[in-house]
């Protein structure tokens, strides 16, 4: 009888005390999501299981890509590197920034430079010798704690993606679970060296780039399987539309294409697990206090898609490995020459897919 008791006692202690740290002490204020209505249907392919593989084995999960105007392809990779693979296949360990796992979105400038953003050190420079330069470290005082992607106008201002002020690089998931408007597009200006606030109130602001034109940028929207875009010059200057909606997946890294349409790497947050999470606070709090749950069920490391959306916005494009056969969690796609670049989150290389293969 007093096992009995006592074993009664524990379960009842244990489930209050799961229950306050659920309720009273979990890390995230969370709203209710509606996701968007399911998309137009698109008949998955498997066209990104042709990529070639570049740099396999020694290329630890390289985020993003950027082509030089000499072909040399750039990216930073999660042991710190910023690394460089040449057009005869030479891969080159070309600048250790550190020892952290928190370099994503890069450049090449007009000038040369490398720019790099850091999720714990804001934009970065490094110049052709190598010498590191820290750019944008605050805004208004406040610590810039999650710079994501960026992109150079023609007049040399750098605009750059912050994902969460909220939340950082290793907590990326508690803001998708919090569900509310934490980013933010910011500008660096390199002549006054002067960093101001864009927009405010993004859903996990990704990636950005801008158009052929200069005209407008696009910037992603994860949370919200959207992009949208902020008009530049003239009578529209400072106007936001939205350029797409309703997108089949979270859109993580955004590209200009040579033709002037733009390539859009796709995360699955949108299967039926999140629409289910995303309506249950109380599963949200759960999910953010027991983290390895919502490892089970986000879904982004099982599969991967690309599309090519036109400058009005219009899905001209999809490619996909719908099982992660060869390929997943595709966070960039760039297109230089002919073929296409992938970076990845989960992959220990660089894939190269011939768009003559995809026709």
């Amino acid at each position: 009888m007093e096992y009995i008791l006592a074993t009664v006692i524990t379960v009842v202690v244990s489930i209050l005390a799961i229950t306050l740290q659920v309720l009273f002490f979990s890390p995230i204020s969370p709203n209710i999501l509606q996701l968007p209505p399911t998309p137009p249907s698109f008949i998955p392919n498997t066209h990104l299981q042709g990529v070639i593989k570049l740099g396999e084995g020694v290329l630890q999960q390289p985020e993003d890509v950027f082509m030089d105007q000499k072909g040399i392809l750039h990216t930073a990779t999660r042991d710190g590197w910023i690394k460089r693979l040449h057009k005869n296949g030479t891969l080159e360990n070309w600048k250790k920034i550190h020892d952290k796992d928190t370099l994503l979105g890069l450049i090449i400038t007009k000038n040369g430079d490398l720019v790099v953003c850091d999720t714990e050190e804001g934009l970065i420079k490094v110049d052709k010798d190598g010498e590191v330069t820290a750019l944008a470290t605050h805004l208004n005082g406040e610590k810039i704690r999650f710079a994501d992607d960026v992109v150079e106008a023609s007049d040399g201002s750098l605009y750059f993606s912050v994902a969460s002020t909220k939340f950082g690089l290793h907590e990326w998931h508690l803001d998708i679970l919090e569900a509310k408007p934490h980013g933010q597009l910011l500008k660096y200006d390199p002549s006054t060296k002067e960093t101001t606030l864009v927009l405010d109130g993004l859903g996990f602001a990704n990636g950005v780039d801008i158009s052929l034109d200069q005209e407008f940028l696009v910037i992603c929207e994860s949370l919200k399987s959207r992009c949208l875009k902020y008009w530049l010059k003239d009578e529209k200057r400072g106007k936001v539309e939205i350029f797409i909606d309703n997108l089949p997946g979270s859109p993580d890294n955004i590209k200009l294409a040579p033709d002037g349409s733009f390539w859009i790497a796709l995360l699955q947050f949108t299967s039926s697990n999140m629409k289910f999470v995303h309506s249950s606070k109380v599963i949200k709090h759960i999910l953010a206090t027991f983290p390895k749950l919502f490892n089970q069920i986000k879904g982004v490391d099982k599969s991967a898609m690309v599309i090519n959306v036109g400058s009005d916005g219009t899905i001209i494009k999809r490619l996909d490995d719908p099982n992660g056969k060869v390929v997943s969690f595709v966070t960039s796609v760039l297109e230089f020459e002919g073929n296409l670049y992938l970076g990845s989150l989960k992959n220990n290389f660089i894939g190269k897919l011939p768009l003559e293969s995809v026709v």
